[in-house]
């Protein structure tokens, strides 16, 4: 790692009136371009922006001094890649991922359902493939644990629902309930439904059915709850990739109760699903323009459309160019002749397209589309996406690079304790491209890390963890699996909050400690650059400021 550089920057010209407190007593990381300028010694803030940084003994005059006491000093995160109120929701379901097999899975059900007898349902997140027995989830194993009561346990990647009978029962679903686009309703060899949804089926039924059932209380409650904890993990703005109507609204209140801000800033990507009509998609695109084109704040606005283009490799969902080890493929939710009109619609109305990608084949045809966008709408600004990009072909990064395409990373999805299933459905070679980060930095194309949380853990430490090492954040026990892959910690965190403030349009105003740039800090207990990235899954943020405010406090 770079050693600590100590830099001298003189204020702007043009700061936030207010008044001026400086940091001092600890060290600066900056995350600037310039690797001379990554450290400094001190930081000034006056009002809600960066005055000054640099070296403590020529700091300015200030209002309030403060003592960092050793501490770190970061640029606050953003979450590049998140779905806020669906964190919010699992935050308070059961916590599956550590399920160790069926049985440890069911008795976790078993002790959720005796700790709320009155419940008319039980949520669950996070389970992993590997867990079930042929890896074929099936409704009678979750009645073995709770039959009485609707059960919906979504995946570790959110992919995939698994129900027991009462909920296929709730949702209406029979042997003759049709497969929608892009999803399947999992049967056995009689026909009949076995209680997995994958794809689209998933959120057609378990998820439109959850929507319905939850009130504006509920919504209120799962944004406030989601915002707490990214306060307390030092993040400071997010991404939201899959907003609709109900999240919206319910981020709107939430700025409402706060006279007009919010504690972090959001952008929002709308969803647009396929409805296998080219009429009907683009007529989804407007809808988002109308809605990016309202009068925006720094605390929330909409920037995109988010396309789900494949499935996940862990459940041989994702697109990929050669079959998966069983022999199975999987088409695209968008095939390219259905995708092309969105993306031209959506370029040409100036909106932001987020792309989830991750099979190989998933990438190729979402850089097909976005190439003929650009035949077809001309030389224009523009900043696109894809989303995870977790097995891509040898040469994206650099079609990405000439595109001015992001990649959009989250090191949490390549965690050892969670990879195995990953592994198994490939079963060749491809397995050693699994999350080549420094693939993407040496092609010069923009790397935005995230956790996409819930389907990950949202802490933003841990994830700098795995980014570093390829090591587990989840059981640290567990060895580092591909860690030439990993990136150095400068680069982990540079991705993750000026890369990431970058990915949405926002590199001139936020994501780097640099006189000018909003005042958004994390403030660490412990400095992890010296200590090594072990200490980061001991490290804890000891305050979050945002627009010069302290937001959290430990």
């Amino acid at each position: 790692m770079n050693g600590p550089r100590t830099t001298t920057a003189t204020a702007t010209t043009e700061t936030a009136t207010g008044s001026t407190t400086l940091y001092r007593g600890g060290r600066v990381f900056t995350a600037s371009t310039d690797p001379a300028a990554s450290w400094a010694g001190a930081v000034a803030v006056t009002g809600d922006t960066i005055s000054w940084v640099g070296d403590p003994a020529d700091a300015p005059a200030a209002d309030r001094v403060v003592d960092l006491d050793g501490r770190l000093v970061l640029p606050g995160f953003t979450d590049a890649h998140t779905h806020l109120l669906m964190m919010g929701a699992a935050l308070a379901q059961v916590y599956l991922t550590e399920a160790r097999d069926l049985a440890d899975l069911q008795r976790m059900l078993r002790e959720a359902r005796a700790a709320d007898p009155t419940a008319t349902v039980l949520r669950g997140r996070g389970w992993l493939f590997d867990i079930v027995p042929g890896g074929m989830p099936t409704a009678a194993m979750i009645d073995a644990a709770v039959s009485d009561i609707p059960v919906y346990l979504d995946a570790n990647d959110y992919h995939s629902c698994w129900v027991n009978a009462a909920a296929l029962a709730e949702l209406g679903i029979t042997r003759d309930t049709l497969d929608p686009i892009g999803g399947e309703i999992v049967r056995d060899a009689a026909g009949e439904p076995t209680g997995l949804l994958l794809e689209t089926a998933a959120t057609q039924y378990a998820w439109a059915q959850r929507d319905a059932a939850t009130t504006d209380d509920d919504r209120d409650a799962q944004v406030e709850r989601a915002l707490a904890a990214y306060l307390a993990t030092g993040v400071t703005g997010v991404v939201d990739m899959a907003m609709d109507e109900y999240g919206l609204a319910a981020l709107r209140r939430a700025q409402e109760r706060r006279g007009g801000e919010l504690p972090i800033r959001v952008a929002a990507h709308w969803l647009v699903t396929n409805t296998g009509d080219d009429a009907a998609n683009v007529a989804q695109v407007a809808h988002a323009a109308e809605l990016a084109a309202e009068p925006a704040t720094p605390w929330l606005r909409v920037v995109g459309i988010k396309l789900i283009l494949d499935g996940v490799i862990d459940a041989c969902t994702a697109a990929m160019r050669q079959p998966y080890a069983d022999g199975s493929n999987a088409d695209p939710i968008w095939p390219l002749e259905r995708l092309k009109p969105v993306v031209v619609a959506a370029d040409a109305a100036g909106l932001q397209i987020a792309q989830h990608a991750i099979g190989d084949y998933a990438s190729q045809i979402a850089l097909d589309a976005l190439e003929h966008a650009v035949a077809q709408n001309g030389d224009r600004p523009r900043r696109h996406r894809i989303e995870h990009l977790e097995y891509a072909a040898p040469g994206t990064a650099e079609r990405m690079a000439r595109l001015g395409v992001t990649a959009s990373m989250q090191p949490v999805h390549s965690d050892p304790a969670i990879f195995e299933n990953w592994v198994e459905m490939l079963g060749d070679d491809r397995v050693e491209r699994a999350f080549p980060w420094p693939e993407y930095e040496d092609a010069g194309t923009l790397l935005a890390f995230s956790t996409d949380s819930p389907t990950a853990p949202h802490h933003a430490l841990a994830n700098m963890y795995v980014a570093s090492t390829r090591a587990s954040a989840l059981n640290p026990a567990i060895a580092a699996v591909q860690p030439q892959h990993a990136v150095p910690l400068e680069n982990a965190i540079a991705h993750a909050t000026r890369d990431a403030a970058a990915s949405v349009g926002d590199a001139d105003l936020r994501g780097r400690i640099a006189p000018g740039q909003a005042a958004d800090l994390a403030i660490l207990d412990a400095d992890v650059f010296a200590e090594g990235p072990a200490s980061l899954l001991q490290a804890h943020v000891v305050e979050t400021i945002v627009a010069g405010r302290s937001r959290y406090r430990a």
